[in-house]
Formats: C-alpha cells, structure tokens, sequence
C-alpha cells in the first residue's frame, strides 16, 4: 500500500518549487531593509567608493549619521519624533474610541436615514453658506460655522417626518463611511487647508497645531475604524448584552465594561493599524504644518534637499521613522502567540 500524499497535494519537486519561492520572496522583502540598515552605520567613503554588504568585513561601521541626528545638524528629529508619536497616539486613541461606538451603534441598533433628508442637509447647508456670505457679509469661516448646525437641524427634522422618498439602513451609512476614503486626498486636503485657514482668521489657529492636526487624522481614520470594528463586533454573542439587559444594565455600561473588554483583540488590532497610517501619512502633513508641529515623513522627505544625496544620514532618518512600527507590530504578534489577546473574549 502506497503511503499518502501530503495534505497540499505536492510532490517533493513541487515543495522545493514552492520553498524556493518563498525564500526568493523573502529575500526581495527584507533585502532593501538590510540594506538601509547597513548604510546607516557607513561612512562616507563606505557608500560612494562602491557597495559594500557586511559589517567588519568589507567597511568599518560609523555611528557619525546618528551623532548628527542626535545634535540637530539634520534637523530637529528629536521634536519632530514626539510630534508624530504624541499626534499619531492621540489622533488613533480617538478615532478607535469615536469609531468603535459608531460601529457598534451600526451593529446592534437600526437606522433608518431618509434620502432627503440628506438633500435638505445640502441645500441648507449651502444656501445658508452663501446667504450669511453674500448678503449679511458674514466670513466664509462665520457663515460655515452658522450654516452647519442649522443644516443639520433641518435634516433631523426632515428625517424624522413621513416624506417621500428612499430609505438608507445600516448598510448604506456603511458604504457612506467607507466611500469617504474613495475621495482623491490631495481635494480633501486643499479644501481643509482652506477651512483652516478661515477659521485661524477667527482667532482659532489650527495651521501647523497639535490639535489641528489631530483633528485631521482623526476625521481622516474613522471610516476604517468603523469598518473594520463592524466586523468584530458582528462575532461577539449578542446573548451577553440580552442578559445584562434583562437586568436593566444601561446601554452604556453594557459597551463599557461588556462589548469593549470581549472586542480587545479587535481594539488593539485597529489600534495599530490606524496608528500605522497616522505615523506613515505625508499629505495632509505637508498641508497642514510648517515647522511648529512638522512630522517624520515631512522630515525624512526633506533630507534629500537639505544636503544632498547622503544617504548615510537618509538611511538613519528612514530607520528612525521605520523602527517604532516595527517594534509595535512584534510586540502584538507576541501577545497574540501568548494568548494575552485571545482569552481577553472568554
């Protein structure tokens, strides 16, 4: 009787193929990794006289790259460091928050958003926009933050009256978050610069700020957020929540001390994935700030303008922006091996 063949289906010529494969993909992954981290450590010398692959070998390491980093000679990468952390946890913090009650609003409980309601929304919003502006000489800055709350009200007030017209279910506000990431960003940037900038004009600086900033990222982050937390919370047991509700346990409670420890596994993934967008963002950065409030890829994108093609002291400043995800991404693989995560939902 012949002995089986492997679950795969695989021959050993097929297995070799395929492991072949896979460390030809490895090696194409992590090559240019190795490779900027090598350079970091080179001389001048080490890089332009020709390539050189291995430490003690063929050059003679320098940590001259990171002494000018250190000392500011490259810019001030110490503060622009603190920026993207203190914004980048701040901006994901909130928008995990925000986006995690919305999804779970969007799980557990039925919407029902008339289309016109959404038109009124517009119309008023626009109309009462181009009324303060034109005839009553309001600013642009005055006028929108005057016009929005009205809008809203208005469509509140339509949506809840028996009009004609279709209805939007929890399905559709779904799709409405996640096509807020369809928008080319280079429009939403321009046109959040120019909101900015209005209001700055009020008094309200939020040009080149913290909490400008953040507030971009946060706005920026929720669709994903709401995404992918749907999808969590769709595979907790909904039979939890009926209990405590027979208990009468308020609505609040039962999401703060019930859905969001059995959603942290979720939490913490989304958590740093929005983190990872946050810290790696270049665009509305580059809009957004000058030099109070500048972030690492700002930075790191400059240093090639500054003073040349050292990329000695450009490799240093990659590894600098590179390191802190890396680091965060084997830290919550090791807790998810540890099972820390995965018994947070028994």
């Amino acid at each position: 009787m012949s002995p089986s063949r492997p679950a795969t289906g695989l021959g050993p010529i097929g297995r070799a193929i395929v492991t072949a494969l896979c460390f030809f993909w490895a090696f194409l992954t992590l090559f240019p990794l190795y490779w900027v981290v090598v350079t970091a450590f080179k001389t001048p010398p080490a890089v332009v006289g020709g390539p050189t692959y291995i430490p003690f070998v063929d050059f003679e390491p320098s940590l001259q790259a990171w002494y000018d980093i250190v000392a500011g000679i490259r810019g001030e990468f110490v503060e622009t460091f603190w920026h993207s952390t203190a914004v980048g946890l701040t901006s994901a913090s909130i928008a995990t928050l925000l986006g995690a009650m919305a999804a779970y609003a969007l799980v557990r409980f039925p919407f029902r958003v008339r289309l016109l309601s959404g038109i009124v929304f517009f119309a008023a919003a626009l109309g009462g926009y181009l009324l303060l502006t034109g005839w009553l000489g309001l600013s642009r800055a005055q006028a929108l933050l005057a016009a929005f709350p009205v809008a809203l009200l208005a469509s509140l007030v339509v949506n809840r009256l028996p009009v004609p017209g279709p209805v939007l279910g929890n399905e559709d506000i779904i799709f409405w978050f996640v096509s807020q990431r369809m928008f080319p960003p280079i429009v939403t940037a321009f046109a959040l610069y120019l909101m900015y900038t209005e209001i700055g004009r009020m008094g309200f600086k939020l040009i080149d700020t913290f909490w400008g900033l953040t507030l971009c990222y946060t706005a920026f982050s929720l669709p994903i957020v709401v995404w992918l937390m749907r999808d969590f919370f769709q595979a907790l047991p909904v039979e939890v929540e009926e209990a405590a509700m027979v208990d009468n346990v308020p609505s609040w409670r039962i999401f703060a001390e019930i859905v969001l420890p059995m959603s942290l596994p979720g939490l913490v993934a989304t958590f740093l994935i929005t983190l990872s967008f946050v810290w790696n963002e270049f665009l509305f950065a580059l809009f957004l700030t000058t030099s109070d409030w500048q972030t690492l890829p700002i930075l790191v994108a400059g240093q090639n303008s500054q003073r040349g093609d050292e990329w000695w002291a450009i490799s240093a400043a990659a590894l600098i922006a590179i390191v802190p995800m890396m680091v965060m991404a084997a830290l919550l693989s090791r807790l998810m091996r540890s099972g820390l995560l995965l018994g947070a939902i028994k």
